[in-house]
C-alpha cells in the first residue's frame, strides 16, 4: 500500500513538473514574441504612444421662421472635461473636489444627477427610475435604503474618511462618469457652458489639473423664445431608457435629443452627423498630433410655415381677451376664462402661419422656469393648439348645413318652423335659444338657430354627418408633423366602445356640435380653411422646407397633398358662405360692422358644465376671395362671439402690412 502511495505521489510530481516546463515554454515563446516579432511595436509605442478616436460634435440645424429668422439655434459654449488618458491615475477624486470649489466661487454649476440629498442625513431623491438606476448600478437590492447607498459608493469611489458635504459632491461626480461611460474614448463633461473666469483659473493652473480640458461645444439658444414655444418643441439630455432604443454609433450618453414638438419630429434631420478626430499621445501622455479623419457635418435647416410676427400678434390677441374677460364680465359669463388656443391658417397651402396656446411660456428659461410652469395654473406647458380638444358647438352647424344641400336635402329657401321647442320627440325635447319661426339655413346660421339643425340633422342621419365631418378632417389626422390629438365626431359606433348608450337625442346633439364630439383648434382652423377652399381639404403643416444647413440648397419641400374632396357644389358653397356673412352680422356684428374686409364666421357656445360654456369661434377672410382661415377657443368664454375681437386683431394685422415684407432681420430663404 506504501509502495502504491509513494507512486502516486511521484506521478503528481512528474505532472506537475511537465505542466511547468509548458507554462515556462508558453512563457519563453511570447517573450520571444514579444521582442522579436512584436518587439518594433512595442518600442514604437514606447516612443511615439498611442492615437485615440475622438468625437467632434456636429452643429445641430437651425428652426427657422418663414422668412429665415431665427427660432431655435446655437451658440458656442465652453465646457469642462475629463480627458482620462491625461488624468493622473487614482487623482479624479482631488481633481473634483479642487473643481467644484473653484465652480462654487464663480457661482456656476456641474452636472450631478445622483438621487440622493445634497446633505446628511442622506435621503433617496429624484424620481423611482432614477432611484432604482442608481440601485441596479450599485448591486444592491431593490429594498436597499439610503444608507446601504451611501456605503457601497464610499467603498466604490474610495471616499471612506470624507467630510459628508465633500461625499456627496464627489460621489455625484463619479456616479455619473460611470453612468455615462466615461474611458479612454469617451470624455467626460463635468460641467457646461462656464465662465470666462472659470476658463481662466483651469488655463492658469493647467500643472494641476492634468487631464481636465475647456472644449468648445453648441449650446441650443432660441432667440425668440416666445414665439411658438409649444411648435418649436425643447431638446435635453438623454434618458437611459431613451438611450436602450437610440443607435449606439448615431448617439453617446452625453448626447442631447429633441424632447418635443419639432426638435423632436426632425431629430434626425436636424442633428447632424458627428465627425471624428484621431489623437496620437506619446509616452507620457501629451498630444503629438491631430487628424480629422471625418468631417463633421451640420444638421439641416429646418424653415417652418410660423409667421413670427402674426404668431406674437394672434398670442398677444388671445391673451389680451381672456385677462378681459376676467377682469370685467360677469360672474358665469366669461369672468372664470382660464386658457384657450387660436390657428391662422393659409387657404390654399395648409401652412400654418400661427398656432397660440395660452398660457405660454418661453424656451430660452424653458428649463430655469420648468417647476414654477409645472405648477402654475391652467398648465401653461400644455399645447391646447394641438392636443386640447373641445366640442365644437355651433360652430360645427356649417358640416349639418353642407351635408344637407349636398345630399339635396334642403334647397337655399327651405325653410324649418323654430317655436323654441323641438317636439318631434316625445321623450327628448330640446330647446334653441330663440323663436325664429320660419326661418331657411343663412338665417339658422346667421342665427345660430338650433331647431333648423335638430330638424335637418334628424332627417340625415349621424351617418352622413359623420361623412361630411370627415371631409372637412374633423375627427381625422391634419397632417400637422408634431404630436396632435384626433378628437372624434359624436357616433353610435364611440358611445357603444364606452358603454354608452346611443338615442335620438345623440343625434339631435351631434347636429348642433354637442354630444360627444371633440375636435382640436388646428382641426377646426383646417375646417374652416376646407370651407374657404370650396370643400377641398389639404394637409395642415408647419413645415415648409427642409433645406442644408447654409441654405444653399433645398433638400424637401412640404407638398400640398388634398386629403379630401367632397365635390361641393358652387350651390353649396354660395348658400353656406351667405349663411357664415350673415352670421358675421348677427352673432358677432359688434366686432365686425365697421371691418373694411368681409368676414365669413360662425361662433359656437359648447357647454362644458350646468354652469361654464367654451367660446368657439371661426372665420375666413376676405369672403370673396379667402386667403387666411382662423379658429380661436376660449376656455369658459362663454360666448362664441368674445373669440371674434381676437380674430379681429389677427386680421387688421394681417391685411394691414404688405405681404411678403414682413422680413425683418432674416435669412431670405430661397
Amino acid at each position: 500500500m506504501a509502495d502504491k502511495n509513494l507512486n502516486i505521489t511521484k506521478d503528481r510530481q512528474t505532472v506537475f513538473i511537465v505542466l511547468v516546463i509548458i507554462a515556462a515554454l508558453i512563457i519563453l515563446v511570447r517573450l520571444m514574441t514579444m521582442q522579436i516579432v512584436e518587439g518594433e511595436s512595442y518600442r514604437s509605442y514606447l516612443t511615439e504612444g498611442y492615437s485615440v478616436t475622438k468625437t467632434i460634435e456636429a452643429s445641430r440645424g437651425g428652426i427657422y421662421d418663414r422668412y429665415g429668422r431665427p427660432l431655435a439655434d446655437n451658440r458656442v459654449r465652453y465646457d469642462v472635461t475629463f480627458d482620462k488618458n491625461n488624468v493622473v491615475k487614482d487623482s479624479e477624486n482631488e481633481l473634483i473636489l479642487e473643481l467644484i470649489s473653484i465652480l462654487e466661487k464663480n457661482g456656476e454649476e456641474w452636472i450631478d444627477n445622483l438621487p440622493l440629498s445634497d446633505s446628511a442625513p442622506f435621503f433617496y431623491t429624484g424620481t423611482e427610475t432614477a432611484q432604482k438606476r442608481l440601485r441596479n448600478t450599485l448591486d444592491l437590492a431593490d429594498f436597499a435604503s439610503a444608507a446601504d447607498v451611501v456605503f457601497r459608493l464610499k467603498e466604490r469611489y474610495g471616499l471612506e474618511g470624507m467630510s459628508d458635504e465633500d461625499f456627496r459632491k464627489v460621489a455625484g461626480v463619479r456616479y455619473e462618469m460611470e453612468r455615462v461611460g466615461y474611458n479612454y474614448t469617451t470624455a467626460y463633461t463635468f460641467a457646461k457652458d462656464v465662465s470666462a473666469t472659470t476658463i481662466n483659473v483651469i488655463s492658469e493652473h493647467s500643472y494641476y489639473f492634468q487631464g481636465i480640458e475647456i472644449t468648445e461645444n453648441y449650446e441650443r439658444e432660441y432667440p425668440n423664445g416666445d414665439v411658438a414655444p409649444h411648435i418649436i418643441g425643447i431638446t435635453g439630455i438623454i434618458y437611459e431608457e431613451e438611450y436602450a432604443n437610440l443607435d449606439k454609433t448615431v448617439y453617446g450618453m452625453n448626447d442631447i435629443i429633441g424632447k418635443s414638438g419639432l426638435e423632436s419630429a426632425f431629430e434626425a434631420e436636424l442633428k447632424g452627423k458627428d465627425g471624428k478626430l484621431k489623437v496620437t499621445y506619446d509616452a507620457n501622455g501629451e498630444i503629438i498630433s491631430e487628424e480629422v479623419i471625418e468631417e463633421a457635418v451640420p444638421g439641416a435647416a429646418l424653415i417652418t410655415t410660423i409667421d413670427m410676427d402674426i404668431q406674437r400678434v394672434t398670442l398677444a390677441a388671445l391673451e389680451k381677451q381672456i385677462l378681459n374677460l376676467r377682469s370685467t364680465a360677469e360672474a358665469g359669463k366669461g369672468k372664470e376664462a382660464e386658457g384657450g388656443a387660436a390657428v391662422v391658417i393659409d387657404v390654399g397651402t395648409g401652412e400654418i402661419l400661427a398656432a397660440a396656446s395660452y398660457p405660454s411660456y418661453d424656451l430660452s428659461t424653458y428649463y430655469k422656469d420648468y417647476a414654477a410652469l409645472a405648477a402654475t395654473e391652467f398648465n401653461p406647458l400644455f399645447n391646447r393648439a394641438t392636443e386640447g380638444t373641445y366640442a365644437p358647438g355651433s360652430t360645427f352647424k356649417p358640416v349639418v348645413a353642407t351635408a344637407a344641400l349636398q345630399l339635396g336635402n334642403i334647397k337655399a329657401n327651405s325653410t324649418v318652423d323654430c317655436q323654441h321647442v323641438y317636439t318631434y320627440f316625445t321623450d327628448y325635447q330640446p330647446t334653441c335659444l330663440g323663436h325664429h319661426g320660419r326661418i331657411n339655413v343663412r338665417h339658422a346660421l346667421g342665427y345660430s338657430c338650433n331647431i333648423f339643425f335638430y330638424e335637418i340633422g334628424r332627417i340625415m342621419g349621424i351617418d352622413n354627418i359623420r361623412q361630411y365631418a370627415y371631409y372637412y378632417g374633423l375627427g381625422e389626422p391634419t397632417g400637422v408633423e408634431i404630436k396632435e390629438r384626433i378628437g372624434q365626431v359624436s357616433n353610435p359606433d364611440w358611445a357603444s366602445d364606452k358603454g354608452i348608450y346611443w338615442n335620438n337625442g345623440d343625434v339631435l346633439q351631434a347636429s348642433i356640435g354637442q354630444g360627444y364630439s371633440l375636435f382640436s383648434p388646428v382641426q377646426m382652423a383646417n375646417y374652416v380653411a376646407t370651407i374657404a377652399n370650396r370643400g377641398v381639404r389639404v394637409n395642415a403643416h408647419f413645415v415648409k422646407s427642409i433645406n442644408s444647413h447654409d441654405f444653399s440648397e433645398v433638400l424637401y419641400e412640404t407638398p400640398v397633398e388634398v386629403q379630401s374632396d367632397m365635390g361641393m357644389t358652387d350651390y353649396t358653397y354660395e348658400t353656406v358662405l351667405a349663411g357664415m356673412l350673415q352670421s358675421s352680422q348677427d352673432s358677432s356684428g359688434f366686432v365686425w360692422n365697421d371691418f373694411e374686409i368681409k368676414v365669413a364666421s360662425k361662433t359656437g357656445t359648447p357647454q362644458t358644465t350646468t354652469k361654464t360654456v367654451n367660446s368657439t369661434f371661426i372665420c375666413f377672410a376676405p369672403a370673396d376671395d379667402p386667403q387666411i382661415a382662423i379658429a380661436v377657443i376660449i376656455e369658459k368664454g362663454w360666448q362664441g362671439y368674445t373669440g371674434a375681437p381676437v380674430a379681429r386683431d389677427i386680421l387688421e394685422y394681417y391685411f394691414g402690412s404688405e405681404a411678403g415684407d414682413t422680413n425683418q432681420g432674416g435669412i431670405l430663404v430661397p
